[in-house]
């Protein structure tokens, strides 16, 4: 079937994606915009699985500073090449990451990356709570799991809704995969530091003690 370039420029803008692979999803989609958005990202996520384990070793540090200059981010973003590397549009991605970052406070890039101490400790409080809530042992464990997916939407990066996606459908995980299928090459966060005006500023001893 034909669709309307006004479709197809308003998937564009859903997703990210090059304008004839939204002219493509859209008609396998027959017209459906919602339809056409999971199309690409399921697109997006079977390529950035086939790039997983290319090396990527260029990219860029972006930053970004909150206004009033109280919070500030730095992010490191891999990719494969200088050239995407300067590109505009990777340029963009790496300002979004960091802004998020400032936004969210994420703790970690992935949730695989969330340490086994800081899993378990989670899982006993979720646990706790089903059982403060009445709930019956044999369904605790469910529940503690169903919980655990809104931990790993909080606390890590690649899960998070991306914040500038009006639609709250696209995570950072399903952008990232976005770009991947675009350029071409593996592009991965490494790491991000995010800082705080005050935050973990140890106290003067003098004012703990009391003395001058």
């Amino acid at each position: 079937m034909s669709v309307s370039p006004e479709s197809v420029k308003k998937l564009r803008e859903m997703s990210g994606a090059p304008m004839m692979e939204c002219k493509k999803a859209l008609e396998e989609a027959e017209g459906d915009l919602e339809k056409a958005f999971t199309v690409l990202r399921k697109r997006g996520q079977a390529a950035a699985a086939k790039k997983a384990s290319r090396v990527a070793s260029e990219g860029l540090v972006g930053s970004y500073i909150h206004a009033g200059g109280k919070i500030g981010v730095l992010v490191e973003v891999n990719c494969e090449s200088d050239f995407v590397a300067r590109n505009e549009e990777f340029v963009q991605l790496v300002h979004d990451l960091a802004m998020q970052i400032c936004a969210t406070d994420p703790r970690f890039v992935r949730k695989e990356e969330v340490t086994p101490e800081v899993l378990e400790r989670e899982k006993e409080v979720l646990r706790e709570q089903a059982a403060a809530s009445g709930k019956p042992e044999a369904v605790l464990g469910r529940i503690v799991e169903g919980k655990l997916a809104k931990f790993y939407e909080e606390n890590c990066l690649y899960e998070q809704h991306f914040i500038k996606d009006l639609t709250g459908g696209q995570t950072i995980g399903e952008l990232i995969n976005s770009k991947i299928a675009k350029f071409g090459e593996n592009i991965t966060v490494r790491r991000f530091a995010r800082f705080k005006v005050g935050e973990g500023v140890a106290k003067n001893p003098a004012e703990t003690s009391g003395t001058e």
